[in-house]
C-alpha cells in the first residue's frame, strides 16, 4: 500500500504500527449547520481509503470526531434560541443522514467535544505541567516556542502562521493558541483552571489518546486525515500538543484531500457558493454524487460542475446497463484477475483514474461476452463478482438497475407511469395494438422508454 504523506510531500509505502491493524482518524464537522460538497468529499475520500485497507486484508479502525461545542455553535444557539443539545443532535443526526445516502460507512468510533471534557482538561493539565502551557486572565494558552517542531508538519513560515491566529497582547508568542477559554457563560465546563470550554484544536489530540493511541511507540496512530484546509492551523497544532504532552507523534501519516470548487470558484461561505448536500440530493441520487465526487483523484481540487456532473452519471450508467442485462441471475464467481487489477490500483494512493480505467474495462469485456453468449452462466456469474467487488470496494452499485435508471420521476410520476402500463396491458390483452402503440408513444414523449420482457413491461426515464 502506498500513500501520500502531506509532511514529506511524496508517496511512501505504508508500514503500520501493529501488523495487520490500522488506525485512521479523520476530523469530523463541526456541527451547526447543515454539511456540504466540501464534507462530502473528505468523508468519501477517506472512507475509499477504509475500504481499500479493508480489501487488502487490514484490520481497520475508523474513528471521526464530531465538534459539538464552538463558537459558531453558541452563535446559532443566541440565533435560534435552541440548546446546544437540541443543535448538535439535529445536525449530527443530519450529517449522518447525508453520510448514509452518500455510501459512506459509520465510523467505528464517533467520540464528541463535549463527552471528552475530563480527557481534554487532564491533556491541557499535562501541557501545564510540562511547561507547554500557560494561564492568561482569559484562559489556558499552548506556548509553541517550548515546541521545537511546530511548523514542520504545514511547512508554514512562522509570519502566515501569526497572521492567522487570534491576537492577544498578553501572549508570549504571536502564534500561540488557546487550549482553553475562561467563561461562566453558558455553555461551560467545570475545570482545575476554571469554567469555560476547549479550545478547538486541543479536542482531537484528546480524543486520540483516549480511544486509539498506541502509547507504546513513537507514534500514536497510523493515519491522520482530513481537508486540505485543516493542514494549518488545525492539525499543526494537534501534533504540537501531542509531541509536547507525550513525547509522541500524533500520527505517522497525514493525508489531506483537496478542497472543492463550485464552477471554479473556491466553495466559501463568505462568497455565497457553499452547495450543501441536503440540496444536491434533492437533484441526485446519493450513489450518483458519490461516483462523481469519487472520480477525481482524492488529493487534487474538485471543480463541481452540472456537465461534469451528467457526464459522470453517463459513466455509472454503464455499470447499471450491465447489471440490467444479468438481473435477476444471483450466483457469483469471484474474478481475482479483476479484483487484483483494481485493488492494485487503488493501492497506490487511491488511484481512482487507473481504478475506473480498470472497472471500464471490465464491462466492455463482459458486454462482448453476452453479445456473445447471452445465456452463458459462467459469465454471469463472473460479472456478479465484478459488479460485487465494485461495490464493495468504491460503494457503488447498490441499487436494481430498474430504480436506477428510474431516478428522478416523483412517486406521482411514477403511479401514472404503471398506470398507463396497465392499460397498454389490456390493450395488447384485447388485441388493440393501436392504442398499445398509442400509449408507448405519448409515454416516450414525457421522456419514459417502456421495455417488454420475460418479466412483463420495464420502464426507465430517458437519458436528457
Amino acid at each position: 500500500m502506498v500513500i501520500y504523506d502531506s509532511v514529506q510531500r511524496k508517496k511512501v509505502s505504508f508500514q503500520e504500527l501493529q501488523k495487520g491493524k490500522v488506525t485512521i482518524y479523520v476530523c469530523g464537522p463541526t456541527v451547526y449547520d447543515d454539511a456540504h460538497l466540501g464534507h462530502a468529499r473528505s468523508a468519501i475520500a477517506f472512507d475509499l481509503l477504509r475500504r481499500v485497507f479493508e480489501a487488502s486484508g487490514y484490520e481497520v479502525t475508523f474513528v471521526k470526531n464530531f465538534t459539538d461545542i464552538d463558537d459558531k455553535i453558541i452563535a446559532k444557539m443566541k440565533q435560534t434560541g435552541k440548546t446546544l443539545d437540541e443543535i448538535t443532535h439535529y445536525y449530527i443526526d443530519r450529517y449522518k443522514s447525508d453520510m448514509h445516502a452518500l455510501h459512506v460507512k459509520d465510523a467505528d468510533i464517533e467520540p464528541k467535544a463535549t463527552q471528552s471534557i475530563e480527557a481534554i482538561v487532564a491533556l491541557i493539565q499535562k501541557l501545564l505541567d510540562k511547561k507547554a502551557a500557560y494561564i492568561l486572565d482569559d484562559g489556558v494558552y499552548f506556548d509553541t516556542s517550548k515546541d521545537k517542531d511546530y511548523l514542520t508538519l504545514s511547512h508554514q513560515h512562522i509570519q502566515d502562521a501569526q497572521a492567522r491566529v487570534q491576537s492577544n497582547s498578553a501572549k508570549k508568542n504571536p502564534k500561540d493558541f488557546a487550549l482553553w477559554k475562561l467563561s461562566d457563560t453558558q455553555p461551560c465546563y467545570q475545570s482545575i483552571f476554571g469554567k469555560g470550554r476547549p479550545g478547538w484544536h486541543i479536542e482531537c489530540s484528546a480524543m486520540i489518546d483516549s480511544f486509539i493511541a498506541n502509547h507504546d511507540k513513537e507514534y500514536q496512530i497510523d493515519i491522520h486525515a482530513g481537508g486540505a484546509d485543516l493542514l494549518f492551523p488545525h492539525h499543526e497544532n494537534e501534533a504540537a500538543q501531542t509531541r509536547c504532552a507525550s513525547g509522541q507523534k500524533l500520527a505517522k501519516y497525514w493525508m489531506h484531500n483537496g478542497f472543492v470548487n463550485i464552477n471554479g470558484e473556491k466553495m466559501s461561505k463568505s462568497l455565497g457558493n457553499s452547495f450543501f448536500i441536503k440540496d444536491a440530493l434533492k437533484v441526485y441520487d446519493g450513489e450518483v454524487l458519490r461516483f462523481y465526487l469519487l472520480s477525481t483523484h482524492y488529493r487534487a481540487d474538485f471543480n463541481f460542475n452540472e456537465i461534469d456532473l451528467q457526464s459522470s452519471k453517463r459513466r455509472l450508467d454503464k455499470l447499471y446497463r450491465l447489471k440490467k442485462r444479468i438481473f435477476g441471475y444471483e450466483k457469483r464467481a469471484f474474478d481475482l484477475e479483476f479484483e487484483k487489477k483494481m485493488l492494485e490500483a487503488l493501492q497506490d494512493d487511491l488511484n481512482i483514474s487507473k481504478a475506473l480505467a480498470v472497472l471500464d474495462e471490465a464491462i466492455n469485456e463482459a458486454n462482448e461476452a453476452l453479445d456473445a453468449s447471452p445465456k452463458n452462466k459462467e459469465v454471469k456469474s463472473k460479472i456478479n463478482g465484478i459488479l460485487d467487488f465494485t461495490q464493495k470496494i468504491l460503494g457503488i452499485g447498490h441499487m436494481d438497475p430498474f430504480s436506477y435508471f428510474q431516478l428522478g420521476v416523483s412517486e406521482d410520476e411514477k403511479a401514472y407511469i404503471d398506470q398507463k402500463i396497465q392499460e397498454r396491458n389490456e390493450a395488447k390483452a384485447l388485441k388493440d395494438y393501436a392504442k398499445a402503440d398509442a400509449i408507448r408513444d405519448e409515454l416516450s414523449r414525457k421522456g419514459v422508454l417502456l421495455m417488454d420482457t420475460p418479466n412483463g413491461t420495464q420502464w426507465e426515464r430517458a437519458i436528457s
